[in-house]
């Protein structure tokens, strides 16, 4: 069924739109939904966009501003469907030009419309009056010889096409910016355009960003591969702390020294002793990780030193331990504070020795392996309660090297996260467009007890929770999100343009205590409340939902409940 263009939907409420907008006047912050946006002048858009001309030729430029409005309309047209996921197909297109006029970019007039989701069937005819664009080319650039709307264009591309679940090319046949009388633009399916293919060129990198790209990716993959030959790999992060540690840990990486690596659990203590073997001369043999905590005690002797037939009355075989098996090469002993005073003992023999002894077995077998142990308890602390081996402890103690904790080193956050982002979007298959600012912000004030392990957990949580081409919400990240996610200074914009700050619950103290004394149930309160918001939106239920913070099935089932009261009442 096609749908055309009805005059009053260019009339539909946007409060819900503009109650979107929060001002942080104490952050100097600015949102609309997740999104951090800005105030910015149009003479600064303006020297900015003669200058990328100037720098990079109008192709090039007109490029970059398609791309920009681009990913506009993709972020958007996200938005729309989270907040108006009851509206039919010409709502949820309205949507998108509704925004564009709220962010104040052009004013939207339509002329026809004509949507078919299930035949794939568009046709988009609209005016636009008052284009930025427009603006700036006729008052500080002067005309020009194409149309000037790029980013409006990129925006309408990228919206519709999201919308329609297909790639819709939208063309800017006259425009202002150009001489002609009005800017008019023409929406289409890409399969209807002789060009789409040339066009759609722009949607893209220009040449000279793929050849820095690929020049950029030729000397990461050089680097890669000499950091390798090396075995300088420790991860990922820039912060001082963490390299200072890196740096100590080069040192040792050469020599044949045990380390000790300190810290809590999830830092990457794992990772970190890999890059010691990797950057040894062990790095062509075994490394061998071990997590003592996870092996039950009347088993550690047998799995790191090995067990001979007979041993006891499981042991139907010989068989090598880890140590035997990580020869030449390294072994991880993580949570090394949980080994038994017998495995202590042949731990530290080991140490001396370099010989290892099979359980039940009397023969000692020679060996030569790097010992990484690590731990989150302190060790001098185990000592002293007579819980750990002080002379052991002295051996493993020679190199010790603190790993800071996620929330002493958060600059490194955007480079774990993307890091992470890329795994998960490959083990998925899928490609979000990334953290909403508020989840930026979020993260970034978070203590993060479970180090990069917990942060490793919630990006995969938040790629899986959402969808392609979407932006990952503060909601997706975690399960439920503290107070401090919000901020009770935020003031919002409504559709009358005024700025309104928010009743704070502290404020309505006074009128909760005049209910409880007049003795009003919850019932009441609900059903007035209810009645009102349907009231208001001419018993629009999914409008009065969303006044009431309210999905639409939820409102929906508490009026058939009112429903089915009043009826029993009238009986």
């Amino acid at each position: 069924m096609t749908i055309e263009f009805e005059p009053k939907l260019n009339h539909v409420d946007i409060q819900d739109l503009t109650s979107l907008i929060q001002f942080e006047s104490t952050e100097g912050k600015i949102w609309f939904g997740e999104q951090r946006i800005l105030f910015m002048q149009l003479p600064a858009l303006a020297a900015f966009r003669r200058e990328l001309v100037n720098s990079i030729g109008v192709e090039r430029a007109k490029g970059f501003f398609m791309r920009l409005g681009y990913q506009g309309g993709l972020r958007d047209a996200e938005l729309a469907r989270r907040l108006r996921p009851d509206s039919d197909d010409m709502a949820l297109f309205w949507t998108g030009p509704q925004l564009h006029s709220l962010r104040g970019m052009v004013k939207n007039r339509p002329i026809k419309i004509e949507i078919d989701k299930e035949s794939g069937h568009f046709y988009g005819e609209l005016e636009w009056v008052d284009s930025w664009e427009v603006e700036i080319v006729q008052t500080e650039l002067g005309q020009i010889d194409e149309p000037a709307c790029w980013s409006l264009l990129g925006y309408a591309c990228a919206y519709t096409s999201a919308i329609m679940g297909q790639e819709i090319i939208f063309r800017e046949v006259s425009c202002r910016g150009s001489g002609d009388e009005r800017c008019l633009i023409v929406g289409k399916p890409a399969s209807e355009w002789d060009d789409a293919a040339e066009f759609s060129r722009y949607f893209t990198a220009e040449p000279i960003i793929e050849e820095l790209y690929s020049l950029q990716s030729q000397v990461k993959s050089l680097r890669s591969s000499l950091a390798r030959h090396q075995g300088q790999y420790y991860g990922i992060g820039d912060s001082p702390d963490y390299k200072n540690a890196c740096k100590k840990i080069d040192k040792a990486a050469q020599s044949k020294v045990s380390v000790l690596l300190l810290g809590e659990t999830g830092v990457g203590k794992e990772v970190i002793a890999r890059s010691v073997h990797l950057r040894s001369d062990r790095a062509e043999k075994a490394f061998v990780a071990v997590n003592c905590a996870a092996i039950p005690q009347e088993l550690i002797e047998a799995e790191l030193f090995g067990v001979e037939k007979g041993a006891f009355t499981s042991a139907n075989q010989s068989r090598a331990g880890r140590f035997e098996r990580a020869d030449g090469g390294t072994i991880f002993l993580d949570e090394v504070v949980e080994l038994t005073p017998r495995a202590q003992a042949s731990l530290l023999r080991v140490l001396q020795e370099g010989e290892v002894e099979r359980v039940g077995g009397v023969n000692t077998r020679k060996v030569n392996v790097r010992v990484i142990a690590a731990t989150n308890e302190s060790l001098e602390q185990a000592v002293k309660d007579g819980k750990f081996r002080a002379d052991l402890f002295y051996r493993l103690n020679v190199f010790p090297v603190q790993i800071p904790p996620l929330r002493d080193r958060l600059d490194d956050l955007p480079l774990l996260v993307e890091h992470f982002l890329a795994k998960f979007h490959n083990d998925y298959s899928k490609r979000t467009l990334g953290l909403s600012d508020k989840s930026w912000r979020f993260i970034k004030n978070y203590s993060w007890p479970g180090n990069i392990r917990e942060l490793e957990n919630v990006i995969e949580r938040g790629v899986i929770l959402t969808d392609n081409h979407e932006t990952i919400s503060l909601e997706s990240l975690f399960a439920s999100v503290g107070p401090e996610a919000g901020n009770a200074d935020d003031t919002h914009v409504y559709s009358d343009g005024q700025v309104v700050k928010p009743s704070n619950i502290k404020t309505t103290v006074g009128w909760v205590d005049t209910l409880i004394e007049q003795q009003i149930g919850l019932d009441s309160i609900e059903e007035q409340l209810i009645n009102r918001a349907m009231a208001m939106t001419n018993d629009n239920v999914s409008a009065a939902a969303r006044l009431l913070n309210l999905t639409r099935p939820a409102l929906a089932y508490r009026l058939k409940k009112l429903s089915e009261h009043d009826s029993t009442n009238l009986k």
